[in-house]
């Protein structure tokens, strides 16, 4: 009997032999019941043998094998990438639904064998093909397991983040009221100092993260252009720095000045990451400097220092947060600042909302300039 006919056939053990291995994935198959563990199982089944029973070019061969394939009588929502999806909301592992996979595999091969006594060259072909389309559905599962993992990781930091704002800011609130009342004697009032400072870089810190998980869910980062110029913005910034760090200089050119239509508040918090990082990176005793300049259609600022030169293999993914972009001993995130280490990538984000880009040269010689192009107003693409 040709592969696909004995999978039509004998759905049944096949689908029992899966559900007895899903019952050992615990503790997330404790509490599910026969359909549940079965899932999509059926489906799947249905999937691949309608491909097996089809005729497949080689490059329909040559797609699957490197996982951009797909199965005949595959669904937009293919009933593998619901499966994947059931697994992750169901509290599978990864390696644990790669098992599962394994073990259909091996049931399906071992009856079919079993039941044929011999396998025929025709054989060969439909056990080839069907090997294939058991790595199409793992592809397709664990893309769609990643992708609700990763949303969900996403979505609770985003809660969490929120929620934790509201008794941050009561306790921020707190202890700046404390402090103004001229009440406190030492040491209480260096330990209130501490408790306001510590709560409102949390609150940065927390505000970094929701900023962070807007980028990713893919909202993008909210905007609200207005009629303003980019001097005002730098002075405000440069100020809250410097009252950050009093011992690095910081030089500012906004002699020229540079109308346009962007959002103040975000373009602070943009700039305010690349000035701080800037003091906090550069070479103790040299100044930063913050110039704007530009023509045309668009306007620019750059922010210069002198330190440890940024290596050139990680330029390309400075704006990236899961890597690494300084060497251990010039990491400064306990510091007066400290914080999550998302400054570039939100910077980035904001930059980028406003319809321009950040580019980032960085040598022993010239140091280290982040330049931001703005164009001074956003055209949306049709």
């Amino acid at each position: 009997m040709r592969l696909a006919a004995f999978i039509l056939a004998n759905r049944e053990p096949i689908l029992a032999e899966w559900e007895e291995f899903a019952r050992t994935c615990s503790p997330a198959s404790g509490s599910m019941d026969i359909t549940a563990l079965r899932d999509h199982a059926e489906a799947m089944l249905q999937t691949i043998a309608t491909d097996l029973s089809g005729s497949q070019t080689g490059h329909e061969q040559t797609e699957k094998s490197r996982g951009r394939g797909r199965t005949r009588g595959h669904a937009a929502t293919s009933a593998a990438g619901e499966h994947g999806a059931g697994r992750a909301e169901s509290g599978y592992t990864m390696d644990q639904m790669v098992a599962e996979y394994r073990a259909l595999r091996a049931s399906v091969i071992r009856l079919w064998t079993k039941a044929s006594g011999s396998l025929e060259t025709e054989d060969i072909d439909d056990l080839t093909r069907f090997n294939e389309a058991i790595d199409q559905s793992l592809a397709e599962s664990v893309a769609r397991f990643n992708q609700d993992v990763e949303e969900a990781k996403e979505t609770f930091l985003a809660i969490l983040g929120h929620d934790l704002r509201t008794p941050l800011g009561a306790i921020r609130t707190s202890s700046q009221f404390m402090l103004e009342t001229g009440d406190l004697v030492e040491p209480h009032r260096t330990l209130t100092e501490r408790i306001a400072a510590s709560s409102g870089r949390s609150i940065t810190m927390i505000g970094d993260l929701l900023d962070f998980t807007r980028g990713h869910l893919g909202g993008g980062i909210p905007v609200t252009p207005v009629e303003m110029d980019l001097g005002k913005v730098v002075h405000d910034v440069v100020d809250e720095v410097m009252a950050a760090c009093p011992n690095c200089p910081i030089d500012t050119d906004t002699r020229v000045e540079q109308h346009g239509c962007w959002d103040p508040a975000r373009l602070g918090q943009a700039l305010g990451n690349l000035v701080s990082n800037a003091a906090q990176h550069g070479a103790q005793g040299t100044a930063v400097t913050v110039q704007i300049s530009g023509e045309g259609d668009w306007a620019s600022i750059r922010v210069h220092n002198r330190g440890a030169v940024i290596p050139e293999e990680q330029l390309d993914a400075i704006f990236n947060p899961m890597r690494a972009r300084r060497a251990p001993g010039h990491s400064t995130a306990a510091g007066p600042t400290g914080s999550l280490g998302l400054g570039l990538y939100i910077a980035e984000q904001i930059v980028i909302a406003h319809g321009g880009r950040i580019e980032v040269e960085s040598s022993a010689e010239a140091g280290t300039t982040f330049t931001v192009f703005l164009p001074r107003r956003r055209v949306d693409p049709a």
